[in-house]
């Protein structure tokens, strides 16, 4: 692991990677969610078809076939189911942003991640020591 001073970066393009990196794990936590809706959508589907069979097994047929035809087939958003979304998310911008980051990165701190918490690290260390020897 380098020394963050080593890099040369202006306030500027460090506090730019910063924002990069904040942006993108923001993003992952959206992704995450995203993830969560997926499986939760999920789950909650499931039991509306075990409600589809258990109306059907309660001599209420019309109701299960209402569910079976309208409700458990349709996407979200128009014909779209959630792993549609989720798999639109990580091709159409995921990729792409996290690949941005990373390019910008790689011209700018050659790849190195976490440069300001390498450099604050870096400074407490070192007040840490001085502190001591006072």
């Amino acid at each position: 692991m380098s020394d963050p001073d080593e890099i040369d970066l202006t306030e500027e393009e460090r506090k730019a990677l910063h924002d990069l990196q904040l942006g993108i794990e923001q993003i992952y936590r959206g992704y995450g969610n995203l993830l969560a809706f997926h499986h939760s959508l999920g789950r909650g589907m499931d039991h509306l078809d075990d409600a589809r069979q258990t109306l059907r097994e309660a001599g209420h047929s019309a109701m299960a076939e209402e569910l079976r035809d309208e409700q458990l087939p349709t996407g979200i958003i128009g014909d779209m189911w959630t792993y549609e979304l989720v798999e639109a998310f990580e091709s159409e911008f995921l990729d792409g942003v996290t690949s941005f980051e990373g390019e910008v990165r790689e011209d700018l701190a050659n790849g190195q991640r976490h440069v300001t918490e390498r450099q604050q690290q870096q400074h407490w260390s070192e007040r840490a020591d001085t502190d001591k020897q006072n």
